[in-house]
């Protein structure tokens, strides 16, 4: 898996730099045209340096109060808005992002804490925080297919589902799952190799076809053309077919046409011979957990609401020594729910009390929303969804939206389970401590998923965020001051007189205390003290 770098602060800084450029270029516009009209005017410039002058001298303070008023608010808006465009990109306010890391070392304090820093675990040891770089990406297991699926999105809506970003990483992972173990670079292999590369779908099409005018036994070329070019799901199985034929010992191609064939028969109803065909491949390749076969297992068993067997595979890879996956933890969330939500009620169970089993499926989904919050809003249909992306960040947005597609008709149809889930996972929160200096079964939640969230995830969906970032304060306090000081020069622009009596009173009620204080002070020194201070 490969993680996306966040943009440096000279990136973001750019961005600020664009929008003070622009308006720095309006100012410097105005100036030009000013000039223009000076130097090419039919008057002698001496005259219109003596016109400009007696216009100057004629200006009141008025004018000058209504200047400071507009140029304020005009100000506070345009940072006002910068503010809130780069809290919304970035997540963070960037008058404090500057303050804390480059004034503050300046100044002699501590640089703020990175995501490296060390956090407490739940059995008091400390653990390492998972930084950017640390945040790992998987390929996605129930991944769609580009010419069946994704692209039939795209002539519809017109909006691109794939990120660049998730595709490029789609291409390194082709390129190093069907071409790094061969001994020897045949020529359709190295066509194939640039035809991982290419960006352009029509053109990744063009060199599947070159590659099998080289060599019509090419099952890379195959499996290709079953991804990008075939329009239906029928079409994608027979290539894969065709592909299987001519896979000879290449084991990562058996793998994975093998599998993807499995998922074929999953979309097109056989779920049975889906089933059949996922166990026989992870019996024959157990070794090759890390593709996380079994998550395309449990969601077709699912299917068939064979839940026994579903409890059986969540048995042997629900371990506290494997790693962990929302599909996991939901799941088993959704068995324990199962058994007690047809009859729940939370009237009933406020009068008297939770049940063990009640209990234990309230503890099961507090531990699923734990790994990854994201998912509830989209189970419960509070958010909408979109199609997953070919590869997710574990305990992320891209995760949820994943696991959420294909298995929210399987809560629909536990009768209960989504009210249950309405009823009790908010209640998660409650336990887990705030700010996320530790977790309570998991490691402390990573700061990097809305990062790489963002890189995996089409631009058209509004990525969820947890914990839920507030409002900054420096937005607040800058709208704040800018519309109080536009406000006074309005007010003093309309009554002066009035604001000259309250800007008396004010300063008099301010400085009262110290002129109460000097007076004190002189009373009780003697006369002669301050005579000798002023001489010295």
């Amino acid at each position: 898996g490969s993680s996306p770098q966040s943009n440096g602060f000279t990136e973001k800084l750019k961005a600020w730099l664009s929008w003070s450029w622009t308006y720095v270029c309006v100012i410097w516009f105005g100036m030009v045209m000013i000039m223009i009209y000076v130097l090419w005017s039919p008057l002698k410039l001496q005259e219109t340096l003596a016109s400009a002058s007696v216009f100057l001298n004629t200006l009141t303070p008025k004018f000058y109060v209504a200047l400071t008023g507009t140029s304020s608010l005009i100000s506070g808006l345009i940072l006002v808005r910068f503010e809130w465009w780069y809290f919304r990109k970035y997540g963070t306010s960037f008058i404090e992002q500057v303050s804390v890391s480059h004034l503050r070392p300046l100044l002699g304090g501590v640089e703020g804490s990175s995501t490296t820093g060390l956090f407490t675990s739940i059995n008091g040891e400390t653990e390492p925080r998972p930084s950017v770089s640390e945040c790992k990406v998987w390929r996605n297991p129930l991944n769609l297919f580009r010419g069946a699926e994704y692209n039939r999105y795209t002539w519809v809506t017109g909006k691109e589902p794939l990120t660049y970003y998730d595709m490029n990483l789609s291409a390194q992972d082709h390129q190093t799952f069907f071409t790094g173990d061969t001994p020897q670079s045949r020529p359709e292999d190295t066509v194939m190799q640039k035809a991982w590369r290419e960006r352009n779908p029509q053109a990744r099409i063009r060199a599947a076809y070159q590659a099998l005018e080289m060599n019509q036994e090419c099952a890379a070329a195959y499996v290709l053309l079953a991804e990008e070019e075939a329009t239906t799901i029928t079409e994608a199985e027979r290539l894969f077919r065709k592909a299987l034929t001519i896979a000879g010992k290449d084991i990562n191609l058996l793998v994975y046409i093998k599998r993807r064939l499995a998922m074929c028969a999953r979309k097109l109803g056989r779920v049975k011979e889906a089933v059949k065909m996922m166990r026989d491949l992870m019996k024959e390749f157990p070794l090759l957990g890390m593709l996380n076969i079994h998550e395309n297992l449990l969601e077709a068993l699912l299917k068939l609401q064979a839940y026994a067997d579903v409890q059986a595979v969540l048995a042997k890879y629900d371990d506290i020594s494997l790693p962990k996956s929302a599909t996991i933890c939901y799941t088993s969330a959704l068995l324990k729910a199962r058994a007690v939500s047809d009859k729940f009620s939370p009237e009933a169970a406020s009068r008297r009390g939770l049940s063990s089993a009640e209990m234990n499926a309230v503890e099961a989904i507090h531990r699923a929303v734990e790994f990854n919050p994201h998912v509830p809003k989209y189970l419960l249909e509070m958010k909408s969804l979109i199609l997953p992306p070919e590869h997710i960040l574990k305990r992320g947005d891209s995760e949820a939206v994943a696991y959420a597609f294909f298995h929210l008709q399987h809560w629909k149809r536990a009768e209960g389970a989504l009210n249950l889930l309405h009823c009790t996972w908010e209640g998660t929160f409650r336990l887990i401590p705030y700010p996320l200096e530790k977790g309570h079964l998991f490691y402390p939640y990573p700061g990097c998923t809305e990062t790489a969230d963002r890189e995996l995830l089409p631009s058209f969906h509004e990525v969820s965020v947890y914990p839920k970032k507030e409002l900054p304060f420096f937005i607040l306090f800058t709208a704040g001051l800018c519309s109080f000081t536009a406000m006074l020069a309005m007010l003093t622009h309309q009554f002066p007189e009035l604001m000259g009596v309250f800007a008396k009173a004010f300063f008099s009620t301010l400085f009262a205390p110290l002129g109460f204080f000097a007076d004190k002070m002189e009373s009780l020194m003697p006369s002669s003290f301050w005579h000798q201070l002023t001489r010295i």
